[in-house]
């Protein structure tokens, strides 16, 4: 185990997912964060399609706390998205870096 977790959320326009990748990096919650444009087809209150943004944020386990209430507390949606994966290998030099970024 690394400590190092890769985060993800969706929002609905680009403007506010690099919104929210900027501030997450700017207050070192996060040291990077990747945006996708997506199709998602899902149900709430019957079934909806929209495109949205994925955000995927790398940051450590100690910094986990924190960069969700940044999250969740900057977020649109009434019910967003927010979910989790462990890191359990990859490169040292990277690794490090996230663990070095993230306060």
């Amino acid at each position: 185990m690394t400590g190092t977790l890769a985060v993800f959320t969706t929002i609905d326009s680009a403007e506010a997912a690099r919104a929210l990748a900027r501030r997450a990096v700017t207050e070192q919650r996060a040291a990077c964060v990747q945006i996708t444009e997506i199709a998602s087809v899902y149900e709430w209150e019957g079934v909806q399609e929209d495109r949205e943004w994925r955000l995927l944020f790398k940051t450590t386990r100690a910094g986990y706390d924190a960069l969700a209430a940044l999250i969740l507390e900057a977020h649109p949606y009434d019910e967003p998205a927010l979910w989790a994966h462990e890191i359990v290998a990859g490169a040292d030099g990277y690794l490090g870096w996230i663990a070095e970024t993230v306060t």
